[in-house]
């Protein structure tokens, strides 16, 4: 079996800003809601048996108070903010298995599933479907991979390696440096990607990279600038690559059978009708049978 896991929070966020908007009779925006749900369906209908949705029930976490700039809720339409419920409900009541997550976010929830999936021997493949950078560090050969459904552009080990400069072990190394404009910390000052991948494909972590410039054998352009930085900001690097290096639980899937789609729930047409989607419904029945 191949098992699809998806991030349920950036489908959120790319329907809402990629569709026109809908509001039910009752004034509720539904749109982002059901672009999400009609995306799960397209990937249901193209023989996906097996799949799970992690969202961000609660947008801020625990790396709230280790970076008092990481991403939060703040500034975020209300419209936008009050559809996470609804998709968390939708996608229950369509019989597929969600993870609203509070305490950690979303991604965590992908890296714990991925590590679960990927221990079970019945398992082919693990496709992470999201473009976020961060989840590049979960990315095992061939057998975990990073799909961006967006661009229809599939990473394995060697495609991280080839976009990144480094493998998937460093890249909270490599976010660290540079930073994460996403997730709101900003890395290091003067260090770019060039740098960054240089550096840390000799070294590996930001842990093993000496103080001294001159012990870097590497091509890398200002290497006394770069290196007094990291020497005076290591704490700070060390809490960027904190904050980019996600939390593996592996208590949140007990195995990947749990993620099988067996069709939806008799819950599920109503909540359609409510998000003048009943098209929707119907199709989702056909595509069980």
């Amino acid at each position: 079996m191949r098992v699809f896991l998806v991030d349920g929070t950036y489908e959120l966020f790319r329907h809402y800003y990629g569709v026109p908007p809908h509001r039910t009779a009752e004034g509720a925006e539904v749109a982002a809601t059901r672009g999400v749900l009609w995306s799960m369906l397209r990937l249901l209908e193209q023989g996906v048996t097996h799949l799970g949705v992690a969202t961000d029930h609660v947008i801020e976490s625990f790396r709230n108070d280790l970076w008092p700039g990481y991403k939060s809720s703040a500034g975020l339409d209300p419209q936008l903010l009050g559809q996470f419920g609804l998709l968390e409900v939708a996608l229950e009541a369509m019989g597929v298995v969600v993870w609203p997550m509070v305490e950690v976010e979303a991604d965590d929830a992908l890296a714990s599933a991925a590590a679960v999936a990927a221990d079970d021997p019945a398992v082919e493949q693990v496709v992470i479907c999201t473009p976020d950078k961060d989840l590049g560090q979960c990315v095992r050969g061939g057998r975990v991979v990073q799909l961006d459904r967006r661009r229809r552009v599939v990473y394995d080990e060697a495609g991280v390696t080839a976009k990144f400069g480094v493998g998937p072990a460093s890249i909270p190394d490599y976010l660290a440096l540079v930073g994460d404009s996403a997730d709101g910390y900003p890395g290091l000052p003067g260090w770019g990607a060039k740098s960054a991948a240089a550096v840390l494909a000799r070294y590996g972590t930001i842990e093993q990279v000496p103080d001294v410039p001159g012990e870097w054998a590497v091509a890398v352009r200002n290497r006394p600038a770069l290196a007094a930085t990291l020497r005076g900001l290591r704490p700070q690097a060390m809490l960027f690559k904190d904050l980019a290096t996600l939390r593996v639980d592996r208590s949140l899937l007990g195995g990947a059978g749990e993620l099988r789609w067996t069709g939806p729930t008799p819950l599920f047409a109503e909540v359609c009708r409510r998000i003048d989607a009943g098209s929707l419904a119907t199709q989702a029945e056909r595509v069980a049978d």
